[in-house]
């Protein structure tokens, strides 16, 4: 029997490169591994103000962008957080176990409360909870994360063990999968910093709905060093080794293979040939993602993945409340 496997994207901007390399590309080769859930957590996304009408938009990208990256609807369950309700549930019932202090502590919560001009969102603090319910309705094994979250996933377990110890021992206490060498992707013009679609410097980052000539533009722009070697060494050369890890990425070429071949070669040939590859890549990508974005097949993939979703998720929904006493008790 496969394991289960969940993963959740924000549809707060259209991912880029990085969520490509890092997450989307591993998710397209392990799908026949696991058994897949994939959730656009757009009720995670409101934590902080949105533009109702964009978000919309970008909620139905998304899922577009899961199927052109490989996803096959036919061996995954793709499906919208708000449109399964016992997200909200499970999730308000785990925040009822929680405390404020480890809610504090998360790094997350600390660094987006200071970018709050008018007060602090209530769910920017309640979001691990929301997170951890998303992981447990389906009995999940392992959850594929990178650092920025395995705090919350440490949270997660840690909310299943209080559960299991309250109440019933009926929570499955997921694993952290970390992503394989190569899954963090740095920003461009400062690569000792990850790659992030909320960047306010467009050169930063590459979408993976940029027009493919700009992003060529971006890449032969990119931060490198002064001495012309085209090696990997992410503390000296952090900028190359950036550039090296998306052609590897892109190309499945290793990036030992691409250092011999351009072992004679300056970094202007490098970026040159790079800036191609990047803009084949997106061509062909942008291809598949319109065809699934203009398609009505999009509209029943989502809705198989939120009836699955919701039968999966129901039953562990019910466990859950039968352990903590809720509803009425039938004669």
């Amino acid at each position: 029997m496969k394991k289960t496997l969940f993963s959740g994207i924000q549809p707060s901007g259209i991912p880029t490169i990085g969520n490509y390399i890092g997450a989307l590309k591993q998710f397209r080769d392990i799908q026949d591994d696991y058994d897949c859930y994939f959730c656009i957590v757009d009720q995670h996304a409101i934590t902080v103000p949105q533009d109702r009408l964009k978000l919309r938009q970008q909620i139905r990208q998304l899922a577009a962008i899961y199927l052109a990256s490989g996803l096959d609807a036919d061996k995954v369950t793709l499906f919208i957080q708000s449109e399964v309700p016992a997200h909200v549930q499970a999730g308000w019932m785990l925040t009822t176990i929680s405390s404020i202090g480890e809610l504090e502590r998360m790094t997350q919560f600390k660094d987006k409360a200071k970018k709050q001009n008018d007060g602090i969102p209530t769910g920017l603090l309640t979001y691990p909870p929301l997170m951890a319910a998303d992981i447990i309705l389906y009995n999940t094994d392992i959850v594929p994360v990178g650092d920025d979250q395995k705090q919350h996933i440490e949270l997660t377990r840690n909310l299943v063990d209080r559960f299991n110890s309250r109440y019933n021992d009926i929570l499955v206490k997921p694993e952290i999968h970390m992503p394989k060498v190569g899954g963090r992707v740095m920003s461009l013009q400062d690569p000792t910093k990850k790659m992030s679609k909320s960047d306010d410097n467009q050169k930063n980052f590459i979408s993976l709905l940029d027009e493919p000539r700009l992003a060529a533009k971006k890449i032969k722009s990119a931060v490198t060093d002064s001495d012309g070697i085209i090696k990997f060494d992410k503390e000296n050369k952090p900028g190359i080794s950036n550039l090296l890890t998306i052609y590897s990425s892109l190309t499945d070429e290793s990036i030992e293979s691409l250092e011999n071949r351009y072992k004679d070669e300056g970094y202007g040939t490098f970026k040159a040939d790079l800036a191609q590859v990047v803009e084949q890549f997106l061509t062909q990508f942008q291809e598949q993602y319109r065809i699934y974005y203009e398609s009505d097949k999009l509209d029943d993939i989502l809705d198989a993945g939120r009836d699955k979703a919701q039968r999966t998720s129901f039953k562990t929904l019910k466990k859950m409340e039968k352990a903590m006493g809720l509803g009425r008790k039938r004669k």
